[in-house]
């Protein structure tokens, strides 16, 4: 039985793939950033213990657990937990891009490095990140997220070629617009850091704002948005003898890796600000 670690699994792409990899026989260690969650985590028949990861202290906690949990042995970790900041870059204040950096960036990295003794010794491990289409390809309202994600692909890049010839493999996953909770979660993030009034640009934030508080949609599975999509690419990733650096999932991604490739700056950028 090969064990891995999953973080963000109260909701959206980790609650799937937690699920989807257990009924594989993988041993998962299903990680939520409240308590609460874990709860009901356990009910479903999972092992779950607190995991938030702009929390130093909470992420030594946590892999002291799973490590004494498993006998030191760990196969694989899918760093997924991330959240969202909305609003226009100007109006973002310092501790607002700290806050985000410290769970959607140095606490993967926190965690990784905490863990990388372990997956070394496995017979082959991986440390697989979410990462974003937005990690290659700005979007307007989402400069905290998009930073963040930027700069998680420049750092699996780096820990990737430094650990080819010592392990673990080091993979990237770039989904496109999947259906989970993100967008309502973003919402106290927005309150808490963002004033639309005291903006310049205050008369676009109602705009914001309403998509902000519309219903998160409800996608079937095979739907090209629902979480079983990054799933799918996750267990490629953790099962094929060579993965790729980087899994693209959704067609939104392909085509903005094209656009990336293909298409000048000033044309991009005119695609890209009407697409926010």
């Amino acid at each position: 039985m090969r064990t891995i670690l999953v973080t963000g699994c109260s909701s959206g792409i980790g609650h799937h793939a937690a699920h989807a990899l257990a009924a594989r026989g993988w041993r998962v260690l299903a990680t939520c950033r409240q308590p609460r969650d874990c709860g009901r985590l356990r009910a479903e028949g999972l092992e779950s213990f607190p995991l938030d990861q702009g929390d130093e202290t909470s992420v030594a906690r946590a892999c002291e657990q799973a490590l004494d949990l498993t006998g030191g042995r760990l196969d694989a970790l899918f760093a997924n937990g991330a959240h969202a900041t909305p609003g226009f870059a100007e109006d973002l204040p310092r501790d607002a891009l700290r806050a985000i950096f410290e769970a959607n960036l140095f606490g993967v990295h926190d965690l990784t490095r905490r863990l990388i003794p372990a997956l070394r010794a496995a017979p082959d491990g991986r440390a697989v990140w979410c990462s974003s289409v937005l990690g290659f390809a700005a979007m307007p309202w989402r400069g905290a997220y998009n930073s963040t994600k930027h700069a998680m692909e420049g750092l699996a890049d780096t820990l990737r070629l430094e650990c080819r010839e010592t392990g673990p493999r080091v993979i990237l996953i770039q989904p496109g617009p999947i259906a989970t909770r993100i967008r309502t979660n973003s919402v106290p993030h927005f309150e808490r850091w963002i004033d639309p009034g005291a903006s310049a640009r205050a008369a676009e934030y109602a705009r914001l704002q309403a998509r902000l508080r519309a219903p998160e949609p409800e996608v079937p599975e095979g739907h090209r948005a629902h979480p079983g999509r990054v799933t799918r690419a996750l267990l490629r990733a953790l099962d094929a003898p060579r993965p790729r650096a980087r899994y693209r999932v959704t067609r939104e991604t392909r085509l903005a890796e094209g656009m990336r490739r293909l298409l000048p700056t000033a044309l991009r950028d005119a695609l890209l600000s009407r697409a926010g």
